[in-house]
């Protein structure tokens, strides 16, 4: 359906990075992030993962995920202050994932569990609650990558009309919005006080709109959700919900996220070594951004890692 439409991405890199990083060259990754300037790299798997989330075999899921924290754990276990990654649990077995969040909580190369849904299931479903309670006790927060051509797929997967540039276009901060919605007006930031939550490879332009637009529709179409102890952009100015930074939006679009909602919201990402990323000049290239020079250090400082040590549970 896609033939004539779709061709492969590009890359922004000067330099390619180090061969088999995504593998097992943990060592190459490291030299790549010295060359960079990246302290600590935040790992998340491939779309495989999110794909597993439509197999009607949960134990199949649960084995993946299973095999993806011992492989991780392997990876990481050489630089475990400078690698982290997250614990992956199906939504369709709470059980299976309360006791695989139990297990790991405590491992070195955990900052952040990622709920994988089926499709149709909704973040605030009841059946989520032993996991939140889980999580809520270990101070883990939530992480979630945006998808859009496997399941369980984006909000209004089936209206794209076709071309794969409007599918991304609208997917990832789409699947966002929605996310941060839901953990608002389904109470789960009010319910869990330790769950934070966070987005990446979303965009970050989208965030102000979403949250003053959501504020409003609370209020207009009254009655449909229930009392919140916060307006929601109030949710996102506390850090209840941080925002990966993608720097292609560029210094105005960034300085305008924090102008609005402040300085603890945004983290600087790299997409490395994906092709997004401008190897190895992506950090420096935000650095060098004039918006830093009114911000101030502090403010910097923030985006570039103090937000997402904090969020990470690594301050």
């Amino acid at each position: 359906a896609l033939e004539g439409r779709v061709t492969r991405s590009s890359s922004h890199h000067r330099v390619p990075p180090a061969a088999g990083v995504q593998d097992e060259n943990v060592d190459g990754r490291i030299k790549d992030m010295d060359a960079e300037g990246r302290d600590v790299d935040f790992l998340i798997p491939g779309t495989w993962a999110t794909a597993a989330s439509g197999l009607p075999d949960t134990t199949l899921t649960e084995a993946l995920y299973r095999s993806y924290h011992n492989y991780i754990a392997a990876y990481c276990q050489s630089y475990p202050g400078r690698l982290k990654s997250m614990i992956l649990v199906p939504g369709g077995n709470v059980d299976w994932a309360v006791k695989e969040v139990r297990r790991l909580r405590n491992e070195p190369w955990v900052a952040a569990v990622w709920p994988l849904l089926p499709e149709g299931k909704p973040i605030d479903h009841p059946d989520l609650a032993p996991l939140w309670e889980e999580m809520n006790d270990a101070y883990l927060p939530i992480l979630f990558h945006s998808f859009f051509y496997e399941p369980p797929y984006f909000p209004g997967y089936r209206d794209i009309w076709g071309n794969a540039v409007v599918a991304r276009t609208a997917a990832h901060p789409w699947g966002a919005a929605r996310l941060l919605s839901y953990l608002i007006v389904g109470q789960i930031f009010d319910k869990y006080p330790n769950i934070n939550a966070g987005v990446a490879e979303v965009g970050h332009g989208w965030l102000p709109h979403w949250v003053i637009r959501l504020g409003e529709m609370i209020r207009y179409v009254s009655g449909a959700t229930p009392p919140l102890k916060y307006a929601p952009i109030e949710y996102v100015q506390m850090g209840r919900f941080r925002c990966g930074a993608e720097p292609f939006e560029g210094a105005a679009m960034t300085k305008a996220v924090i102008d609005i909602l402040g300085p603890n919201v945004l983290m600087h990402q790299s997409d490395y070594p994906h092709g997004e990323a401008h190897f190895p000049d992506t950090a420096q290239m935000v650095l060098d951004w004039p918006i830093w020079k009114e911000l101030g250090h502090d403010v910097l400082t923030r985006h570039m890692a103090g937000n997402a040590e904090q969020y990470l549970r690594m301050a």
